[in-house]
């Protein structure tokens, strides 16, 4: 594009236009300061014929000289899940956050439209239909992202890249104090403040002119980006083909967008950094962080799960500090938090966990763990709406499958476990269940269980065979695998999460931790042994070799439901199909 229009006479005349349509313009650091400047810069936009002197507007020359530089459009990103602001984002995406009474993409959407920006996309993922009011109410396009739990915020421009010329790029979690929108812009630009500190964000360095040189992470002090960017046609062009190659190869699907860019930057047209004030735009990283800045939150949080933990305390919401996002199991989501100096966790159950688990046989069978020291961390769950409050143990670690000492501590917390006199009227039964499974998917997805016949017709045989063979059932876990175990330094051992718990076979306890340490067929008989003791039999190493596909093939299926729901199961899914086909075709030889 070509103009004659400095910077300087551009920001005097964009100025110029947001007083004249009665907006007052948030300056950052390219507007004129000096008085002197702006006398020279107004004296050339006069000689020009852009200005009126008498009048001080601009004239009608002065507005096509503009019209070039109009911002057309503005995409929003509102797809992602927001895991560090536990616990309000488990129950709404954090652009319907309100904070100092308004919500923040509502804010932002009501900014760019006084900025005379109309058109406006949002890019949707995590609980997209909270958003739908917004096309009817106002006026803005929807573009949803199904892949927004795998894939970075790349995939979301790539889907909206119809809609990134001469546009406003936004996150729906920044909130502008002041409308930094504006009906034009003079060249592609990512906002950003100064800060004496470190932080998570993406540091810049500038030339002269104040275009980005080069951006990195992990300094102590600077420039960093922080809100929204203007993408001018040719920015966007080059953008989009970057990312249309990295995707085709497979590359650069979990980075952020900022990092693409980052990396090529030699390669990007011009892309310049416009500074504004410390508290100008504040992004929302956390609850705690909201808090901080929305005062409101500290006593009111307008958050149910809050609401949960004050009961079971018995105490304020401004006694619940320190909110921190950890691992996120396939089946639920969980947060830390701290009451009266020691640290819990909540459990957040995950969306169609309802037809696959009850709530009810799950406090059963955590009493019941609990009364005998298998998992002294339950303290309370609700049964009809699935969350659960464990205490936090902060040292143990994890068994290594590979370490005979840490197999050894699993097999006698198993053997410990399976003779506890215990019985109770429900259990997880793998064949039978994953019927029931195999049907919800079809349910959702008819036809996708058609290429896993053949698998179901081996393991429907191989369980025929274990049928009456003497085994006997027992109190179980149902889910082994590494995550759910905990080696204490005092050479202690707990087992959590008893979601899949019950009187069930005992082969689903060490099949389930065989196939998460994908053994394989000489370190499964091994381990079964080791379990098995005094009790070793050729009938009953069959047994639990058996289970070990068995087991594998439930949390397949189990895994094609969960992803018919929306959960990403990842490598897991590949293993627990590999591992229920290696040890049926073995063992359905034998």
């Amino acid at each position: 594009m070509k103009t004659n229009l400095t910077r300087e006479e551009f920001t005097a005349l964009s100025c110029l236009y947001d007083a004249q349509q009665g907006r007052t313009p948030v300056f950052s650091e390219y507007y004129l300061n000096d008085t002197a400047e702006k006398k020279w810069v107004l004296d050339a936009l006069t000689d020009k014929g852009l200005v009126d002197a008498q009048f001080g507007s601009i004239t009608q020359t002065g507005l096509e000289a503009l019209e070039p530089y109009r911002v057309e459009r503005a995409v929003i990103l509102a797809a992602g899940q927001s895991p560090r602001c536990v616990p309000l984002s488990l129950e709404i995406p954090k652009g319907l956050f309100e904070v100092k009474g308004e919500r923040l993409i509502e804010r932002q959407i009501k900014q760019l439209h006084e900025a005379g920006i109309r058109d406006i996309t949002l890019v949707l993922g995590y609980k997209k239909e909270m958003f739908y009011y917004l096309r009817q109410e106002l006026g803005v396009r929807i573009i949803e992202n199904p892949e927004y739990a795998s894939k970075s915020n790349i995939q979301s421009l790539l889907l909206a890249k119809e809609h990134l010329n001469n546009a406003y790029v936004c996150s729906c979690d920044d909130y502008f104090a002041e409308n930094p929108f504006h009906s034009f812009e003079y060249e592609s630009f990512y906002a950003g403040i100064h800060v004496d500190g470190p932080t998570d964000e993406m540091y810049v360095y500038l030339d002269e002119d104040s275009r980005i040189i080069k951006m990195r992470t992990g300094l102590s002090k600077g420039l960093v980006l922080l809100g929204h960017s203007f993408w001018r046609s040719d920015f966007a062009r080059r953008f989009i083909a970057l990312a249309e190659d990295a995707f085709a190869a497979g590359k650069r699907t979990g980075d952020f967008w900022e990092w693409l860019v980052k990396d090529h930057l030699d390669e990007m047209p011009p892309f310049f950094f416009k500074r504004y004030a410390n508290r100008a735009i504040v992004e929302v990283e956390s609850f705690d962080e909201l808090r901080r800045f929305d005062s409101g939150y500290v006593k009111h949080s307008h958050s149910r799960i809050v609401e949960n933990i004050c009961r079971v305390f018995r105490c304020g919401e401004a006694d619940i500090v320190d909110f921190r996002n950890i691992f996120e199991g396939m089946t639920n989501r969980s947060f830390l938090f701290r009451v009266g100096g020691r640290e819990y966790i909540y459990r957040h159950p995950g969306d169609g966990t309802d037809q696959i688990i009850s709530r009810e046989n799950e406090r059963t069978s955590l009493e019941k763990a609990r009364e005998f020291g298998i998992d002294p961390t339950y303290i309370y769950m609700d049964t009809r709406e699935g969350w659960k409050i464990s205490a936090f143990v902060p040292e143990f670690r994890e068994p290594d499958y590979e370490s005979p000492a840490d197999s050894r501590q699993v097999v006698d917390l198993l053997r410990k476990l399976h003779a506890l006199p215990v019985r109770l009227d429900y259990g997880l039964r793998p064949w039978e269940d994953a019927v029931v499974l195999e049907r919800l998917v079809e349910e959702k997805r008819p036809g996708a269980f058609a290429p896993f016949l053949p698998l179901k017709e081996k393991i429907g045989a191989l369980y025929e065979r274990t049928l009456g063979d003497g085994v006997e059932k027992c109190f179980c876990h149902g889910d082994t695998y590494r995550h759910n175990w905990m080696l204490l330094p005092d050479g202690g051992v707990l087992l959590i999460d008893w979601e899949y718990a019950g009187f069930a076979d005992p082969g689903i306890d060490v099949g389930y931790y065989i196939v998460d340490a994908m053994y394989d067929f000489d370190r499964a008989e091994e381990f079964i042994r080791m379990y098995l003791g005094k009790n070793d039999t050729p009938d009953r190493r069959f047994h639990f070799m058996a289970y070990t596909a068995i087991i594998a093939y439930y949390w397949f299926v189990w895994s094609l439901y969960r992803e018919s729901c929306g959960a990403v199961i990842g490598e897991a899914m590949e293993n627990w199909h590999f591992m229920a086909e290696k040890y049926a075709d073995h063992m359905l030889c034998q």
